[in-house]
């Protein structure tokens, strides 16, 4: 008789360098080895340097650790383009005798630049992995993951609504990808905005007159980025007169450079030079209805095969 299978869950995330001095390091995985011009280089490394560091593998690894208490089930995280790397992870599921898993991107939205790269990257050149794979491919409509959203963004508006004394128009956000990506058929821009209207009607105090929708970190090589953008969406709240906006961002599952950065600095300092005052949703970070969203997810994939419980498996 053969052993029972032994299951895990996978969770993929971009990765992010822990010190300013490995950003070059982190570009080249980035461009697949491409060089980066220099100056692009340096404000990379500006940033970062301004938030400290990136808290994205620390808080990943935290929502693996918390997740595989829920499911009682063994989690790995691997990351594309930061250790723990995605094939360095998926040898150490093979040594540990791992026969199947669940495969689920922390980006909720399907786009081939995340979550095809994730797929290229976990399966390799043949296509394949050492075990049997159920990659799912998008859960932007998930409603425990709508759900954890509403709950971070009913206080966040609330509270800025009160500091404000009027009702704050909103900006749903998503990081953007190149014009071509959604040309081609890419599904992201559909989902990125059915996510933000799922939210919206989450929460019954909103109408569809609060709120807008922008991309946002568009990216500083050349061709043409998807918008409308942040900026020019806080500009066409000014000239109808408001003088305040609060951002709920729905494609980051957790705080990292595009939230601790792009909104809570650069995006903050342009508000203020427009004469505006600028809020942002708490990032979702450990939110018990976020791991209970992924454990939904891994659930309706695997059927959990009895493992005794184990913690989240840290490679690297």
């Amino acid at each position: 008789m053969s052993p029972p299978p032994k299951s895990a869950v996978l969770l993929l995330a971009h990765g992010s360098p822990d010190r300013v001095e490995e950003i070059p390091d982190f570009l080249r995985y980035v461009t697949g080895g491409r060089p980066m011009p220099e100056a692009v280089v340096k404000e990379v490394q500006h940033r970062y340097g301004l938030i400290g560091s990136s808290p994205l593998t620390r808080i990943t690894l935290k929502q693996g650790e918390l997740l595989a208490r829920e499911l009682k089930l063994p989690v790995y995280v691997g990351m594309r383009n930061w250790r723990p790397l995605i094939g360095d992870v998926v040898e150490q599921m093979q040594k540990d005798g791992i026969t199947r898993t669940v495969a689920i991107c922390l980006a909720p939205q399907n786009s081939r630049t995340s979550v095809g790269l994730y797929r290229s990257a976990l399966l390799g050149d043949s296509g394949t992995a050492p075990f049997e794979v159920d990659f799912v491919d998008n859960w932007h409509d998930h409603p425990l993951l709508i759900k954890a959203f509403a709950e971070k963004f009913a206080a966040g508006w609330k509270r800025a609504c009160d500091e404000a004394g009027v009702r704050v128009p909103i900006i749903f956000t998503a990081h953007s990808v190149p014009q071509r990506t959604i040309t081609e058929g890419d599904p992201y821009e559909a989902q990125a905005k059915e996510t933000a209207a799922l939210v919206a009607m989450e929460v019954p105090s909103l109408t569809v007159d609060d709120w807008l929708f922008a991309f946002q970190s568009q990216g500083m090589s050349g061709g043409v980025w998807l918008g409308p953008t942040v900026e020019d969406t806080i500009r066409g709240l000014k000239s109808k007169g408001h003088r305040s906006v609060f951002l709920q961002p729905i494609g980051f599952l957790c705080d990292h450079v595009e939230v601790l950065y792009d909104i809570d600095i650069a995006f903050r300092e342009f508000a203020e030079k427009e004469g505006m005052r600028l809020w942002r949703a708490e990032s979702l970070n450990e939110s018990p209805t976020l791991i209970a969203a992924l454990a939904d997810v891994a659930r309706s994939r695997l059927q959990p095969a009895g493992e005794p419980k184990q913690q989240i498996v840290q490679i690297g």
